[in-house]
This record gives structure tokens, C-alpha cells and sequence, in this order.
């Protein structure tokens, strides 16, 4: 039997994120508290995402918005990051207050530690996406509107990892509109 690449690639590439987001869920947390939430945007759901980011792109101010919401459909899986609010209680003063209690006086403002929790998981999912030679580019753009759109219920501080297995990145030269 012979296989051709492109048979199997969108199987091969979700088996990827998968694994990323197996790293994203076992890395490294403040205090041991798992508040990471972790979803994988496929097919349709890529589509809605684009749409939605091309029209905020619309909105002066938003240009990445329409640049980052055509090139993930390049894309055959964004893997989302995000955190759910929740102040680990440790009055590091990292947030800017002299205490957590300060701080859950102002939940607009996030806890440090959960934004630290979000980098630290996203660069485990990347290294599994460089480890498969699976190209990939973290975007804050595709997060924001993920957020928007309720795609990661409950969580904030959210990105997105597009990730593809062509030729040339999608991901790598992008130019402004």
C-alpha cells in the first residue's frame, strides 16, 4: 500500500494539536492550580472565526484583525489557551496591589500568575508543534475574537495557535493590508 502525504495530512495534523494541548494541560502551573482551559477550533468553526476577525479588521485601529483572520484559513486546527480568572492567593504583588485581597477588589485586573500559567502553556504547546515540524504562530488576534465569541467559556487572556503542514508557512510572511 502507498500513502501519499496529502492523504493523511489533516489526521497527522490534528494528531499534533492534540498533543499540544495534552502540553498545554500538564505544564507547569503557579501554586499546582490547574485554571488553564484548553480547545481545539477545526473546520466550520475556523470559517465563523475568520469571518468574525475580518470584520472587526473592518473597524479602523483593527488592521490585524482582517490580516490574522485570512491567514488562519491556512490553517487546519487553532489550538486556544486561555485562563479562567482565579487570584492564587500568594500576595505576590505582580498585579500591582500589595495584595490578592487589594486585587479582588478590581477583577478587571488579572492575576499575574494566571497570565504567567497562559505563556508557560502556550510555549509547551509550541515546542510539541516544533517538535513535528508542524508550522505554527501564536496570535493574540485570534484569541481576542475567540473570546468574543464565547469559544473558551469562562476564560480570559486567551491566544490562539494556527498551526499547518504545507511547503511554506502560512504564518511566517504576512504582510499588513
Amino acid at each position: 500500500m502507498i500513502i501519499n502525504e496529502r492523504e493523511n495530512r489533516s489526521e497527522r495534523l490534528l494528531q499534533v494539536a492534540n498533543e499540544m494541548m495534552t502540553a498545554a494541560r500538564t505544564a507547569p502551573k503557579g501554586k499546582g492550580v490547574d485554571i488553564i482551559e484548553v480547545a481545539l477550533v477545526v473546520g466550520d468553526d475556523i470559517l465563523e472565526l475568520s469571518k468574525a476577525m475580518m470584520e472587526q479588521g473592518k473597524i479602523p485601529g483593527f488592521k490585524s484583525m482582517l490580516r490574522d483572520g485570512e491567514n488562519i484559513l491556512h490553517s487546519e486546527a487553532i489550538v486556544l489557551i486561555g485562563t479562567r480568572p482565579q487570584p492564587l492567593m500568594t500576595d505576590c504583588g505582580y498585579c500591582g496591589f500589595e495584595s490578592c485581597a487589594k486585587k479582588n477588589e478590581h477583577p478587571s485586573i488579572p492575576c499575574a500568575i494566571n497570565t504567567v500559567d497562559v505563556g508557560i502553556a502556550i510555549g509547551s504547546a509550541c515546542a510539541v508543534a516544533a517538535d513535528h515540524r508542524v508550522d505554527s504562530r501564536v496570535m493574540i488576534s485570534v484569541g481576542r475574537m475567540a473570546e468574543k465569541m464565547g469559544m473558551l467559556p469562562n476564560a480570559y487572556s486567551i491566544y490562539g495557535i494556527p498551526i499547518s503542514s504545507t511547503s511554506k508557512s502560512p504564518f511566517f510572511d504576512r504582510t499588513m493590508h
